[in-house]
């Protein structure tokens, strides 16, 4: 009996979790998205009373409707903003693949006594506020910043480049931000490769690059789809970056989903963009625990 009562617990504790932080929490935005505008605090309607009881429950669910959904797909501003975003996301994370793929396979390759410190300089970035080091890269990529100001001394340019407040400042921004989430991955299953294959692919006539091709990409694919992921599906969301690096016409839907919550004071429109939104990445997050099912089974 008391096995019975402990493994419940085990299992009932997550769950419990599950629906307090996560279901509740969707169950009362999904409620507010079905919901109209108004001049009041909270400011949108019907609210329930509790007071009110079952009756009051079923005048609140016949006044819910799908009026704030059909807005969004009517309004060009919603959808523009989630192709954007999925658009800046994907290009972030395959710019971010490029350049953590070669950083995750020299730390697989370095000498065992060197991977601690290397993996602690991958992670020093998470030491510092995510704010702080966002608004760093204002003072780097600024008309007068570091950057413009080294190349302008190399002789590479003459006058300043518009770097800030452009597309291309927030993938720099969130390929720096986002790049440990791709290295660790990776470096994980790097690192548990068994180099007897490649020299075994060496002897019966691959080259270093073909060997490389056929034995090392294959087998570190399980790190480039997570880190693939957990690069992507954070970046579809992302707010600060894009609000602080971005420009006018940076488009994301975070930025979006924000001016929607305090400028324009809309809790039913943004609670309709951010029930859709969530929908968006419940995608690749089943295509991640998919993949993560295939490759235990794999290794059993």
């Amino acid at each position: 009996m008391d096995k019975k009562l402990g493994r419940l617990l085990l299992i009932g504790i997550p769950y419990f979790w599950l629906f307090l932080l996560f279901l509740v929490p969707f169950g009362i935005v999904l409620k507010i998205s079905l919901s109209d505008v108004a001049v009041a605090i909270p400011p949108y309607t019907p609210t329930f009373d509790l007071e009110s009881g079952w009756e009051g429950l079923k005048a609140l669910l016949v006044e819910l409707d799908f009026e704030n959904y059909i807005w969004l797909t009517e309004d060009d501003l919603y959808w523009t903003s989630y192709l954007s975003s999925l658009r800046i996301a994907f290009v972030s994370t395959v710019l971010t693949l490029l350049i953590g793929y070669p950083l995750a396979y020299s730390m697989a390759k370095a000498p065992s006594e060197w991977r601690p410190t290397l993996l602690m300089l991958i992670i020093l970035p998470f030491w510092t506020s995510f704010l702080i080091r966002v608004y760093a890269w204002i003072g780097i990529l600024k008309t007068e910043g570091l950057l413009n100001q080294l190349l302008m001394f190399v002789g590479i340019i003459d006058d300043p480049l518009q770097i800030l407040n452009t597309d291309t400042a927030v993938y720099i921004g969130i390929v720096y931000s986002y790049l440990p989430f791709m290295v660790l991955p990776l470096y994980s299953s790097l690192e548990k490769m068994d180099g007897s294959l490649l020299e075994a692919a060496q002897d019966l006539g691959c080259t270093a690059i073909s060997a490389f091709w056929k034995v090392t990409l294959p087998l570190s694919m399980p790190g480039i789809i997570a880190g693939s992921f957990l690069v992507f599906i954070p970046a579809i969301g992302e707010f600060v970056i894009p609000d602080l690096l971005g420009g006018s016409d940076t488009k994301m839907i975070g930025k979006t989903l924000w001016a929607e919550f305090f400028s324009n004071r809309d809790w039913p429109v943004a609670s309709a963009v951010a029930v859709l939104l969530l929908l968006l990445l419940i995608v690749p997050i089943v295509l991640f625990q998919k993949q993560q099912e295939r490759a235990q089974e794999a290794e059993q």
